[in-house]
């Protein structure tokens, strides 16, 4: 972290930046956890909205 300082003293912070990388494409069985987790995901909100519409 750097520190400048302007003319009327006020002091400025600056954080150091993290270094920059490329995303990679998910691997195959990373893609299918994905897909497992949507799927349960779905079916939780699914069963809340029928709880919300039975208790309502």
């Amino acid at each position: 972290m750097y520190t400048t300082v302007n003319e009327n003293g006020v002091l400025n912070n600056y954080p150091t930046e993290p270094q920059v990388y490329c995303a990679e494409y998910p691997a195959v069985w990373e893609q299918r956890n994905y897909v497992i987790e949507g799927a349960i995901v779905t079916m939780f909100i699914t069963a809340l909205v029928w709880v919300a519409f039975a208790v309502s």
